[in-house]
């Protein structure tokens, strides 16, 4: 059974349990009754059948275990390399504060040396967000592709296209798009169906 069940894929057996059928149900039709070992190979193919099935079962249920594991460690990991990061930069400012309290430019150990050194750019910090005006703020924005329409329609051509070359991703509205379908609206591109998936019991 076991080795019907790990030799043949499930469409194999499927199969082979068809042409059995057939097989002996021609028995049935010439002789009255099927042959013992005709007889048995059915129920072999059976049992294999329902051993497939179990396989199939466990191996699904052991995937779904090994990418809940593997998920929480990366989550754990992503925990702890943010944890580190917040480490690092800790230690690299004290040091840093340790340097400029002294007028140190470095100290030097056995192996290494700490040197304060001027970064390669200046670098901006921000003391109040919301007091930064629009004009010098970077604006990401999700909005329907219907409000976006208006907006381009009511805009002059040449604002219209700069507002569209600063667009970096687009993608379709799932929820609009199924609206619009249950509304028996056409919408090109794009169809929706009641999809299956499988659940293991």
């Amino acid at each position: 059974m076991a080795s019907i069940a790990e030799a043949n894929s499930l469409f194999e057996i499927d199969m082979e349990l068809d042409g059995l059928l057939e097989e002996i149900q021609e028995q049935v039709e010439s002789e009255g009754e099927p042959s013992e070992d005709l007889v048995t190979r059915f129920q072999q193919f059976c049992d294999a059948h329902g051993e497939k099935v179990d396989r199939i079962g466990r191996f699904v249920r052991m995937m779904e275990a090994r990418e809940q594991y593997c998920r929480s460690e990366a989550t754990r990991l992503t925990d702890r390399a943010r944890s580190a990061a917040g480490k690092i930069e800790r230690t690299k400012n004290m040091v840093l504060y340790y340097l400029l309290s002294r007028d140190l430019k470095k100290i030097e150990g056995r192996q290494f040396t700490l040197r304060a050194q001027k970064n390669s750019q200046d670098s901006v910090k921000i003391t109040d967000q919301a007091a930064v005006p629009k004009c010098f703020c970077r604006i990401e924005a999700r909005i329907s592709g219907i409000i976006w329409e208006t907006i381009l329609s009511i805009l002059p051509d040449e604002l219209a296209r700069t507002l569209e070359s600063s667009v970096q991703q687009t993608r379709p509205d799932n929820d609009a798009i199924k609206s619009a379908v249950a509304q028996r609206e056409v919408v090109p591109g794009a169809e929706v169906r009641r999809g299956l998936h499988l659940r293991v019991l």
